[in-house]
């Protein structure tokens, strides 16, 4: 960015070249999916020594549904072990509906798959800490994200399979 406070190009920063601003705006936040399973219950809610293992795994998912509309899903699922039995089982499937507009073409992954998942955490959260207590449980608070991370990975192992499909 030049030191004017211009992109380089003339434009006022923060702007892109039709000289509209970026905007980011959550359409609207759902539960497509919420599962919780107690297979013990209630013997499983007694009180234990050591806490049981917990697996925990994160998911993002995103769909085009208009031009510059986004559906972004985040799947979280839970499973609480004990001695190889399940304590609970729970899955969400929590999304938003996302509008992009003037963003750059290279931009929009990062975002769909960083930005939008980072807003919907918090609530994603909340969610499965609720459904973990209601089914009698101390609140499962699982913690922060990195999407970042997440998104980092997941574009190195599409460029390992372009690379290993190209040399077949």
């Amino acid at each position: 960015m030049a030191e004017d406070g211009t992109n380089g190009g003339g434009q006022p920063a923060g702007t892109n070249s039709n000289g509209t601003p970026p905007q980011l705006s959550v359409l609207t936040q759902y539960v497509k999916d919420l599962s919780f399973e107690s297979p013990g219950a209630p013997l499983s809610l007694r009180p234990r020594e050591k806490s049981p293992a917990i697996n925990i795994n994160v998911n993002v998912q995103a769909n085009p549904l208009a031009e510059s509309d986004y559906d972004v899903t985040l799947t979280l699922t839970a499973k609480a072990e004990d001695e190889g039995n399940v304590v609970f089982n729970v899955e969400l499937v929590y999304g938003g509906v996302f509008r992009l507009a003037n963003f750059p073409q290279e931009h929009l992954l990062p975002l769909l798959f960083v930005e939008c998942p980072r807003l919907l955490f918090p609530f994603a959260r909340q969610i499965i800490a609720d459904c973990t207590r209601n089914g009698g449980f101390p609140p499962l608070m699982i913690d922060p994200v990195d999407f970042a991370q997440m998104f980092q990975r997941r574009m190195a192992e599409e460029q390992a399979k372009s690379k290993v499909q190209m040399q077949a």
